[in-house]
């Protein structure tokens, strides 16, 4: 197999490396400059950066539905709710002259949460300066530039003792009766 080797240097914050080297099957150098590659390749770390955000600041890392059809239910909601927040974080970036991605989504979401009850409440002419502070506050919670961190991957909790559910309850409490 024939293999492309690329290097570049990384100037994104947030990235823990100052140099990369990419290996591609993109063999012409004409067709595919070497910037289009590493453009996948931070594309390819956003999407990687969003499933994380959806799966741990979400909650959607344990689906909690049974059957096939709610589960595919489950999964179009948070897939909603993701993009209803990356699109208030959008108007809060062109709002305020910054760039959607450099904003927190987990911020965001923080934001929109403290702001829930008061919008509800809120008059319509009360409304639209509720949702300029709203967005005005989510303009402020930048992505972390964190140089030098490093976080070992692994989880601080210990697991419960206890086995897990493998039947229905209903049975489970049923079998408990009986032997006692």
């Amino acid at each position: 197999m024939k293999i492309r080797e690329l290097r570049f240097k990384v100037q994104q914050p947030g990235f823990r490396v100052n140099e990369l080297v990419l290996v591609t099957t993109m063999l012409d150098a004409e067709e595919y400059t070497k910037e289009e590659p590493a453009d996948l390749f931070i594309q390819r770390w956003n999407i990687e950066l969003d499933l994380r955000s959806i799966k741990a600041v979400m909650q959607m890392d344990v689906l909690r539905c049974k059957s096939p059809e709610m589960v595919e239910k489950e999964i179009w909601m948070h897939l909603l709710a993701y993009n209803v927040i990356r699109g208030v974080a959008a108007k809060a970036a062109e709002a305020h002259d910054k760039q959607p991605r450099l904003l927190s989504f987990k911020g965001t979401l923080q934001t929109m949460n403290a702001f829930r009850d008061a919008l509800r409440q809120a008059t319509p002419s009360e409304r639209e300066h509720l949702v300029k502070e709203m967005l005005r506050a989510i303009a402020r919670h930048d992505v972390g530039d964190r140089p030098g961190r490093v976080e070992p991957r692994a989880d601080k909790r210990r697991p419960k003792p206890q086995q897990f559910l493998m039947e229905p309850r209903k049975d489970a409490r049923k079998r408990l009766m009986q032997a006692a």
